[in-house]
Formats: structure tokens, sequence, C-alpha cells
């Protein structure tokens, strides 16, 4: 029981210190476009790593996912830490439909093969920012009720 304690004590410590930046909420399958900061020498800059995210690991502090994208052929991935200060900025560019949590199974794919089916994002989801929630649709069979109704009042 003590330990329970004390694991959530580390937790809550470790969470307090490292500030989350506001990122969008993706998963495995989602297109990101990743915003790096990179140092070389005096100078810094922002370069963007944009690829399908393969995996999302584990829980708190150590938590990060990983992106894969192809560069003249070449299959390139790259792990990134939720809580690290190279990361300026993510924007989540397409919600791939995916029936897995780990993705590894792209790396042996070429070409076409390797496409997932996706979804684009636009808007306030795109950069994590509380989207403006939609009207909901009216389905087919109400439609056809309205157009009666109006019809009948004729």
């Amino acid at each position: 029981m003590a330990e329970a304690k004390n694991t959530d004590l580390v937790a809550r410590v470790t969470t307090d210190r490292h500030q989350m930046k506001k990122f969008p909420k993706f998963s495995s399958g989602d297109t990101l476009a990743v915003h790096v900061n990179i140092k070389e020498g005096e100078k810094e800059r922002v370069q963007v790593f944009q690829g399908v995210v393969i995996k999302v690991q584990g829980s708190g502090i150590g938590r990060s996912f990983t992106v894969r994208k192809m560069s003249s052929g070449i299959g390139v991935e790259r792990t990134f830490p939720f809580f690290s200060p190279a990361l300026s900025k993510i924007e989540l560019l397409s919600r791939g439909k995916v029936r897995r949590g780990r993705l590894f199974y792209l790396r042996a794919l070429r070409g076409r093969a390797a496409r997932l089916e996706s979804e684009l994002v636009t808007g306030a989801e795109r950069l994590g920012e509380d989207p403006v929630p939609k009207a909901p649709k009216e389905s087919k069979k109400k439609k056809k009720a309205k157009k009666a109704e109006a019809k009948s009042a004729e």
C-alpha cells in the first residue's frame, strides 16, 4: 500500500515540473507535421518532420510517440517525447482509419500498399485547439418526413 502512494507522489511531482504544451489529440495512423527546434552552433531553426504515427507509448512524463516518413525512398522513423522542449508545435494533418495500436507492418510495405485510408483535419482541431461543435446532421427519414409534412400543409 505504501508503494502505491510513493508512485503516485513521484508521478505528481514529475508532471508538475514539466509543462505539457497544447497538442492535438492523436493516435496511431494519424498523419502529423511535427515542428522541432534544431540548434546548430549559434543558429536555431525549426524543422518540420511530417509522417504517420506508428505508435504512442508510455504514460506520464515518459510518454512518447514515433513518426515514420519516407525520404527519398528510405523509411525514416523518429521518436519524440511529449515533454521534449525541442517540440515547438504539432499539426494534425489527417486522421487515419486503422484497427491496430502499433503499425509496425508499415515497415514492410512499399508504395501504394503503405497508404492508409484517412480523413483530412481542418480548422481548430488541426492545432489542438477546442473545435467549434457542429450541428448534428438530419437523417434521411427526418428529411422525408419534413417534405411530406410540407406537401400535406399545402
